[in-house]
């Protein structure tokens, strides 16, 4: 069983009674539901997965205790604690050695501030560039089973997705890598004789190409264990292109498979710039990576972003 249907299930058998016959006068600013850290978050979770962190549990987001007091959220606290250790065969965890809390009774606002670095959500231009990509994700991935209050799924709706011309510049800049590290340093180490430099260009190129492809599918990238797993779950073609990169980072140098790996590199490169013309980013699809990024930056809307460093986003 997946952790997100666990903690569902889990929910509406023990969590949803106790909260309708115990705390009535709570469900208007309450919200449960699962999200942020792990790969149940994700529903990447497997039996490998299960080793630890899977458990029948959920959240319960609160607003502030201007709106919701400390001792609101501590006779939730408690309740929560006796629910039933064991379900359907999982067992539930204790209180975590480390702190930061995963499951239970959680603050909006720390949840937030844990992910994104504001209370609220919302991001300042310098933040969106800052703030790892994967930390965005894990704020808004998993599922809201319910919100009265709308204090999370207003936040979760504002971090959906980076804006247009962050997205564009963050883009800019993977392009250009992968002009640099695949088009132009690789084929160049291999002539020197120079495998493990020419290895490390290889993983850079998989690196920006794969940041690239996320962010024209407009989706964040998660932490980067599950890079490769998300990339192949966005469309077949997306399959076929992760299937592309793996070879790229998980072969040899010699010279047949360099050729090869050549080939490969100019045929993601094609394929990116295929959808750059399609999204109307680029008039040419013949430009090169890098002749495409500055391009593409003259594109951006807001002069303060368009006059970044074009690697400001990488």
């Amino acid at each position: 069983m997946k952790g997100l249907e666990l903690s569902r299930q889990f929910y509406n058998e023990y969590g949803k009674p106790l909260l309708e016959q115990n705390f009535p006068h709570l469900l208007p600013f309450i919200a449960v539901g699962l999200a942020g850290s792990g790969s149940e978050c994700y529903g990447f979770d497997d039996s490998i997965s299960q080793d630890h962190d899977l458990e029948p549990a959920f959240c319960i987001f609160l607003p502030d205790e201007e709106v919701l007091s400390r001792k609101d959220a501590f006779e939730l606290e408690r309740a929560y604690a006796k629910l039933p250790k064991e379900f359907l065969g999982f067992s539930r965890s204790g209180p975590s050695a480390v702190g930061g809390a995963r499951h239970g009774v959680i603050r909006i606002s720390d949840f937030l501030l844990q992910k994104t670095g504001t209370k609220n959500g919302e991001l300042s231009i310098e933040a969106w560039f800052s703030v790892p990509e994967y930390s965005l994700l894990e704020a808004v991935n998993g599922e809201i089973f319910f919100d009265n209050y709308g204090l999370i799924s207003a936040a979760r709706q504002k971090l959906a997705y980076f804006p247009e011309d962050v997205r564009l510049k963050k883009l800019c800049g993977h392009l250009l890598l992968m002009g640099q590290s695949g088009q132009y340093n690789y084929h160049r180490c291999i002539k020197r004789g120079d495998t493990a430099a020419a290895q490390l260009a290889v993983i850079e190129f998989t690196k920006s190409a794969m940041q690239a492809l996320f962010l024209q599918a407009k989706k964040y990238m998660p932490y980067y264990k599950w890079s490769f797993h998300s990339l192949k779950e966005i469309s077949p073609q997306h399959k076929e292109w992760a299937n592309m990169l793996e070879f790229l980072i998980s072969s040899g140098n010699d010279n047949a498979t360099a050729q090869e790996k050549c080939d490969i590199i100019e045929k993601i490169c094609e394929q990116i710039s295929l959808e750059n013309k399609k999204q109307g980013l680029c008039a040419s699809e013949k430009a090169s990576m890098e002749e495409q990024a500055y391009l593409l930056n003259m594109k951006i809307k807001d002069n303060e972003i368009r006059n970044l460093h074009i690697l400001c986003g990488v």
